[in-house]
């Protein structure tokens, strides 16, 4: 594999968005850091909800050249005029996803601590790879996307892959230097100013 380069930024929406406070939120971040992707990641299953908050974020994102995915939802993809999909069953619905979606369009795949899992995702079609959490939490059982982990996709694997889950400052000074993409959501959204907070936390990358 070619020598490493700098792991980009991808951002995962609140479950929640305020469209009367979010937008101006997110496009402070992305005109203070370069970000790859954002990911629209809603507890909500309304669709008038999700296609709202999609247009809204659309409209920031595209003319910024930032590709915005969605999460689960393969069928709102091209409705609202977005770049793809965000998987969260491994290697299941991809080659599905790719299918219904066409070769242009992104389709990236959760596969929690599974190589198994990523490999098959990766055959299917997938884009992108991400595994996670990559920090110990009480949530789930309790295994952890270690380093190990992301050393040997980095030098086996082709397929871009993705660190998400719990990260810190420390856990992003481990992968930095063995993973593509830093997927960060809720580890800044919870701060009193996530912007300050993310960059703190990438310090890094770049």
């Amino acid at each position: 594999m070619a020598e490493f380069e700098q792991p980009q930024i991808y951002l995962i929406t609140p479950p929640e968005v305020d469209l009367s406070t979010f937008p101006n939120l997110l496009a402070g971040i992305l005109d203070a850091t370069p970000i790859a992707c954002v990911r629209l990641s809603l507890s909500s299953r309304d669709e008038t909800v999700i296609s709202r908050t999609g247009d809204a974020l659309r409209e920031l994102t595209h003319p910024r050249d930032v590709a915005l995915v969605i999460e689960e939802h393969v069928q709102m993809v091209e409705r609202l005029g977005l770049d793809g999909v965000h998987l969260n069953d491994g290697p299941r619905s991809v080659r599905q996803a790719r299918k219904d979606l066409g070769g242009d369009a992104i389709v990236g795949a959760h596969c929690g601590t599974s190589r198994h899992d990523g490999i098959s995702a990766a055959e299917s079609g997938a884009d992108y790879v991400s595994f996670g959490p990559v920090a110990a939490t009480p949530l789930g059982d309790g295994a952890i996307a270690g380093g190990d982990l992301f050393s040997w996709w980095s030098e086996m694997i082709e397929v871009p892959v993705v660190a998400e889950g719990f990260l810190d400052e420390e856990t992003v000074r481990i992968l930095c230097s063995i993973t593509d993409f830093f997927a960060i959501g809720q580890e800044i959204w919870d701060a009193e100013n996530p912007q300050e907070h993310l960059l703190k936390l990438i310090g890094c990358v770049g």
